[in-house]
């Protein structure tokens, strides 16, 4: 396998979408759109388009739209030597409606058994995965999937912190996904195997809802659902995180206010524990002021890019010395995520350069 700087664990999908806002029960049967995605996967992909060798790990099984989708990633130069093919398991599925206004995105999941959650964590070469790698990624969901997934994460992140690697997490909380033992809730499950988890993870990225549901902790008088949020009380749940987790060097926490299902205020977070300080993107003469993304063209995937760009910002050698250049980089190109479809995001570097630095026009470039 050839050296990377970036390894991602976690499973690949197809993702069938109901046509621009239509809901199923209107467009079934009849057309749909497939493109590929996955939580761990939309990271490598996006910062390979950063221009950051990636590799991406999984197990799919051996039919020729598994290749489709393995041939899909390399395509974006992500390197797919990671992937395990394997005659087991199945390719899993979720199907997404498009929300506007008032009425809210849906997710429908088919996933159970598919060929990642049926895989030991001894079948994958971890050594040769992560030879001259810098960083490893991965996300709260693929513990989600089986027991045999979340032992196989414990042993990634195991494995990635003996080798020396920088691990982030993106905590991801999905309910649905939570089952795998009857004996306790779902946040009950969560919590206990993302504790295991944790103590190895030197950057952690989450949302407002994620520190509640898995960690117990709350930000104030934040109600996610009203489309405010009590911005000021974020430093002191990131302290929190760290007082638990005292490994974890820093702590990302996205800030969506979803003013409708078309229309959301984003930004994000960034504390420091060495220096115990908290910085906040975007700014506006030197005040937080989050993005205005008034006609969303496709949110899935926007928590991903920022994953993304906060890693390649990390590290760059330029942006990687200031939390406030790493923090503005990931929140510019999650901005654009936000209009593009499906859930890789397609913007390149300089993209991202330009809106961070300001231009937010979007008058066509010629």
């Amino acid at each position: 396998m050839e050296p990377v700087k970036v390894v991602t664990f976690g499973e690949v999908m197809i993702r069938i979408s109901a046509l621009n806002n239509l809901k199923f029960r209107q467009s079934l049967p009849g057309q749909a759109d497939l493109t590929f995605a996955g939580a761990e996967a939309n990271v490598a992909a996006s910062l390979s388009m950063l221009g950051c060798p990636t590799r991406f790990v999984s197990a799919l099984p051996q039919h020729s739209i598994a290749d489709a989708c393995v041939g899909t990633l390399r395509n974006l130069n992500v390197d797919t030597s990671g992937i395990l093919r394997v005659n087991q398991g199945r390719l899993g599925i979720f199907f997404v409606e498009k929300g506007a206004n008032q009425r809210p995105s849906t997710v429908i999941y088919d996933r159970e058994g598919a060929s990642i959650t049926l895989v030991s964590p001894a079948q994958y070469p971890w050594d040769a995965i992560f030879e001259g790698a810098q960083w490893f990624h991965l996300s709260g969901i693929t513990p989600a999937l089986s027991r045999l997934s979340a032992e196989t994460a414990l042993a990634a992140v195991q494995k990635a912190h003996e080798k020396g690697l920088t691990v982030s997490c993106d905590l991801n909380f999905r309910k649905k996904l939570w089952n795998w033992d009857a004996s306790c809730s779902p946040r009950e499950l969560a919590r206990k195997i993302m504790g295991k988890i944790l103590p190895y993870t030197d950057i952690l990225i989450g949302n407002e809802e994620d520190a509640e549901d898995i960690l117990g902790i709350k930000a104030g008088n934040t109600d996610v659902n009203s489309g405010k949020l009590d911005i000021d009380r974020y430093p002191s749940v990131a302290r929190e995180i760290v007082r638990q987790y005292p490994r974890i060097r820093k702590v990302a926490i996205t800030l969506r206010e979803s003013i409708s299902a078309s229309h959301n205020n984003w930004g994000a977070m960034v504390y420091d524990t060495a220096g115990d300080f908290s910085v906040f993107a975007p700014l506006f003469d030197g005040q937080y002021a989050p993005y205005e993304i008034r006609d969303i063209v496709d949110r899935i995937g926007g928590g991903d890019a920022f994953a993304a760009g906060l890693i390649f910002g990390y590290l760059d050698s330029t942006l990687g010395k200031s939390d406030q250049d790493v923090l503005s980089f990931a929140e510019a190109a999650s901005c654009l995520a936000h209009s593009i479809y499906g859930d890789f995001n397609y913007s390149t570097k300089e993209e991202v350069f330009a809106l961070m630095k300001g231009d937010r026009s979007g008058r066509v470039k010629r």
